[in-house]
């Protein structure tokens, strides 16, 4: 396409280097600087897309992050391959580049002709909520015939459907003031905070350039100095200092607590050849101790019949497509305006050698000096009008417009043509970076906008997004922000603007489509219509008709919106409300968000030293937590079932090995740990002697099991504290948590060390056998060394914790070594207890071995609603200390009622019947759905020591109900099963009872 709409000179595009996009299969021409929005327009076209609904033919609004209409499929990178398409980018914002591919979106066959215009003869059926209505009946079409439709219908573009291939960096960055927008106020603002030089100073801004509205004026001086040039002084001079960090192309989107802002910049899309490597956009995540905002202001469209056509406009937009990207948007102009700023559209399109008319439903006496200028260059302007209708369909071909009457009727209508209008309806601030932080709204009734009031956090608001609008004390407000002062001269700004909300018109106003919301295509009429159905809560007006969704998030529609129901309820607009400003207010990327944690990175799988050696045994492995662990070890044609039979009469007949080293550690060090570990768990530790272990239970606020472990007592001030292998980091926090905020008098310090000690378990009559030889500086011995005891010595020349305990009821030694030397140790204790019988088991064997004795795992047997008396571990509960976490908790008679789950066992009448765990239990499989549960299944397994199946349930007042018969939910109906004590299997021999 060629560029009979760019003019021959001026604009910020670089002529020297042209460059061509391809959108939808065609060529368009340009130049570095534009956008694909400035390359359409530059080409003659307006048309860029269908609307949601009604798939009307759509053009571009807005020049900014506000565009609702052009959204557009981008291939970034289509010379690399599949896997960079990016749906819903707006033409406006996407910088233009060579090899750049676009698509418009929401249509079929083609953009020109689009059998989903249908939906626009079919509008009176489609009004606001009509699904909500017409999809109730007959219920069963839902499933099938409903649901199917409707999902393919909705939404905005069209998933990528294979990976993304691009990296996406983060950074976390401090600074002492951020300032959010480079427009005049930014700029000023963070020349004045950046002063001195002490000051750490960030300034972002979304778009490719700083300046924001001053890039799209060329008749403005500052200082005497055009504002272009006033702009390009002003960012050399912040690039200049060593204090500040300038980021182009960065879009914050995100203000949370204590300062913590989110940002993403785009770092090579806009790059003609991004080197290999580079992060497609960076995530920032930003700590501030302050934030200026200065993010500027929406301008408002103008809602009167058929708003929409291609080539109406915003009115500054227009101004920026002409002075910036030197693109006159059509051949004769109409500026349809109820306030002054959009006179200086007119004018700059009139110097650009446009036939302008401007429509001002202002009376002449309201205008003020803009009148006299528009005039004066050759304008002819119509005050106290009004525009009734738009006319043309692909685009815009004319406006009927007419007078308005001192009794609000209208005159003789008139029609001017034209092939674009620039509309203006007043100015928005943008408040939602202060919404965001929590900052309280408050309405001016003279600006018709909500302004930043009250904040919350250390932040303050500068410029248009608090209101101000004339150029010189905008300046002189960033400066104010950031503690300096900053006195300029600048050119007359045409402030002020009636407010209006439906232009006046004499037609029906249930058959005109005035459009509200562009993106979502809410008019007029479908507000109206959810008033009258009782949808007067702005938020459930916004869900009802879809107004201000999607990533148009309201910017160009909210205040219509809300002055529109504020007028059909008869009430100050305040008293509406504002619906909730939510991240991202400008949509980014969900691969920002991501950011390097995906595919394999996502989850990191966490191996021990161990690991090598499994996986050369030819391991099965399961996933626990975030690790990897060995779920059993099959020989030759075994399944899982007949290796874990094998593994269990191991265990207990010879001697099994078994890596237990993904469980938590935590070293609790400090005069004071004894007395942390007495209130952080149930039961007593200051009595504990150096060289025991004490199996210990926590539990959280609310009194109820959160994690358990054998704790041993190295030193009189030092705890080796294990946990669940999943529960590790909850657990340390949960410490932190405490020793910080309520206990901060406690002198301790508490370490994770869960990957500096790898811990081999020997388990079995031969364990000791197995040891013995390896072991120096240690008694083996049952009298020197008795079961729940450590021990600190060295094994094969490693040094080491050995620890006495047992999770299977058997003999059991726990070796904690240093990570580095696990293999080796556990190569060495494998071969020598070759001689042994030793046989490596995995999780599942460790499972079936503890349920035989009856030991619980927390998250198995509990789920975050059992007590330590549920789960038949009262003893665990101290009488006698003063406090601990939870006791106040269990103190509740909810707590303590007879009828509680209570955790027994639970023997299948049919013994190699393996039940279900999660399965429900009741006690009359006859009785009417919904029938009563007592209770479920927490675990089952067939045991080969017990020579049947094994299961752990927990049961309404279940030791109460020992040998009474149950029923248990199959798949494919009910079994039967008795309920018996949780120990199934009596350890011959040396017993330990854990």
């Amino acid at each position: 396409m060629s560029q009979p709409f760019r003019k021959a000179a001026g604009g910020l595009i670089d002529r020297s280097k042209p460059i061509t996009v391809r959108f939808n299969g065609k060529m368009l021409h340009g130049f570095r600087g534009d956008t694909v929005a400035s390359m359409l327009l530059a080409s003659g076209s307006h048309l860029a897309g269908r609307s949601f609904k009604y798939h009307r033919p759509r053009g571009i609004l807005s020049h900014g992050s506000d565009e609702p209409n052009a959204l557009l499929s981008v291939d970034w990178r289509p010379e690399k391959g599949a896997g960079r398409r990016d749906p819903n980018n707006r033409a406006s914002v996407v910088e233009a580049r060579s090899n750049l591919a676009v698509k418009t979106q929401n249509h079929w066959p083609s953009l020109e002709r689009d059998v989903g215009a249908i939906n626009d003869l079919l509008s009176p059926v489609f009004v606001a909520g009509f699904y909500y209505k017409t999809f109730m009946w007959p219920r069963q079409f839902w499933d099938k015939v409903y649901e199917p439709v409707i999902r393919r219908a909705a939404g905005l573009g069209e998933a990528p459907t294979v990976s993304d291939p691009d990296r996406y960096a983060n950074r976390h960055a401090h600074a002492d003031i951020l300032v959010v927008g480079a427009g005049p106020a930014g700029l000023s603002a963070a020349l004045a905070a950046s002063e001195d030089g002490t000051k750490r100073v960030l300034l972002a801004d979304e778009g490719f350039a700083f300046g924001g509205a001053l890039l799209n004026d060329v008749t403005s001086t500052i200082d005497g100095m055009p504002a272009r040039a006033w702009v390009d002084a002003m960012v050399s001079a912040l690039d200049a200092r060593e204090n500040v960090v300038l980021l182009p192309r960065t879009t914050v989107f995100g203000y949370y607590n204590h300062n913590h802002i989110a940002m993403v910049e785009r770092v090579a899309d806009h790059r003609d050849q991004a080197p290999d490597g580079l992060a497609r956009e960076r995530l920032w995540q930003v700590r501030a101790g302050k934030v200026i905002i200065a993010a500027g202001s929406h301008e408002r469209p103008l809602v009167f019949a058929n708003n929409d056509r291609p080539g109406i406009m915003l009115a500054e937009s227009v101004r920026a497509f002409i002075n910036r990207y030197a693109v006159l948007p059509g051949r004769s102009l109409v500026v349809a305006t109820s306030g002054a700023s959009a006179y200086r559209t007119a004018i700059d399109a009139a110097n650009a050698g446009m036939p302008v008319t401007i429509v001002d439903i202002r009376l002449g006496e309201d205008c003020g000096p803009e009148l006299t200028e528009a005039r004066a260059a050759g304008i002819d302007v119509l005050t106290g009008h009004t525009v009734v209708k738009a006319l043309g369909k692909a685009r815009v071909t004319g406006l009927v417009v007419a007078p308005i009457g001192h009794d609000g009727t209208l005159g003789a209508r008139r029609t001017l043509s034209c092939d674009c209008v620039a509309m203006s309806g007043g100015w928005t601030p943008s408040v939602h970076l202060y919404s965001q932080s929590r900052g309280k709204l408050a309405f001016d009734a003279d600006l018709d906008a909500f302004l930043p009031g009250q904040s919350v956090q250390n932040e303050v608001s500068a410029g248009a997004c608090r209101g101000i609008y004339d150029l010189a004390d905008i300046i002189a407000d960033g400066a104010k922000a950031a503690g300096g002062t900053r006195a300029v001269s600048a050119s007359r700004t045409f402030t002020g603007f009636q407010p209006v909300r439906v232009l006046p018109t004499d037609e029906e106003p249930t058959k005109v489509k005035a459009f509200v919301d562009f993106q979502n295509d809410v008019t007029a009429k479908d507000i109206r219509l959810a008033v009258r159905e009782g949808f007067e809560s702005i938020e459930h007006l916004k869900r009802y008709t879809t107004t201000g969704m999607a990533t148009d998030q309201g910017k160009t529609s909210n205040m219509n919106a809300l002055g529109l129901v504020a007028g059909i309820l008869d009430r100050p607009l305040p008293a509406i409300g504002t619906t909730t400003f939510r991240p991202p207010y400008t949509p980014v990327s969900f691969g920002a968000l991501v950011g390097p944690s995906r595919e394999k990175s996502f989850e990191p799988v966490r191996t021990t030293a161990i690991d090598a050696w499994a996986q050369a045994q030819g391991a099965a492995f399961e996933p626990v937590g975030q690790w990897r662990r060995a779920h059993y070890f099959p020989q030759g044609s075994e399944d899982m079932h007949a290796a874990v039979a094998r593994e269990c009469k191991a265990v207990r007949t010879t001697v099994g090995i078994f890596d237990a080293s993904t469980l938590g550690k935590i070293e609790v060090v400090g005069p004071d740990a004894a007395e942390f570990m007495n209130r952080i768990y149930t039961n007593a530790w200051t009595k504990l002697k150096v060289g025991g272990c004490r199996y210990g239970l926590m539990l959280g606020e609310n009194g109820f099991v959160m994690d358990d472990g054998v704790v041993a007592r190295l030193a009189e001030d030092r705890f080796h504290v294990t946990t669940t292998t999943g529960g590790a980091p909850r657990v340390i926090a949960h410490m932190e948590d405490y020793l910080q905020t309520e206990w901060p008098e406690l002198d301790v310090f508490l370490t994770s060390i869960t990957e500096q000690y790898a811990v081999i378990a020997l388990q079995g009559p031969n364990a000791r056998a197995v040891i013995e030889p390896f072991v120096s500086d240690i008694d083996l011995s049952e009298g020197a060394f008795p079961h729940m005891a450590v021990r600190e010595g060295f094994i094969c020349g490693v040094p080491t914790r050995l620890f006495r305990v047992s999770f299977t009821g058997e003999t059991g030694f726990e070796i904690n070594v240093p990570a580095d030397y696990a293999e080796a140790v556990w190569k060495t204790l494998f071969e020598a207890g070759q001689t042994h019988g030793i046989t490596p088991y995995g999780t599942e064997t460790m499972h079936v071995l503890r349920c035989e004795m009856g030991f619980i795992i927390v998250g198995q047997e509990t789920d975050g609603t059992a007590t330590p008396d549920d789960v038949g571990l009262s003893g665990l509960v101290s009488k006698v200390k003063p406090d601990f976490v939870g006791k106040r908790s269990l103190a509740r008679a909810d707590m303590t009622k007879p009828d509680r789950k209570q955790l027994v066992g639970l023997l299948a009448a049919n013994a190699d019947e393996v039940l279900d765990e999660g399965a429900m239990i009741v006690t009359d499989p006859s009785a009417p759905v919904p029938m009563p549960m007592i209770g479920h299944v927490t675990s089952s397994y067939h045991s080969s020591n017990c020579g049947r199946s094994i299961a752990m349930a927990m049961i309404k007042g279940g030791r109460s109900r020992l040998g009474e018969s149950v029923w248990v939910t199959t798949p494919k109906g009910f079994t039967q099963a008795t309920i018996a004590p949780a120990v199934f299997h009596e350890v011959q021999g040396e017993t330990t009872h854990a």
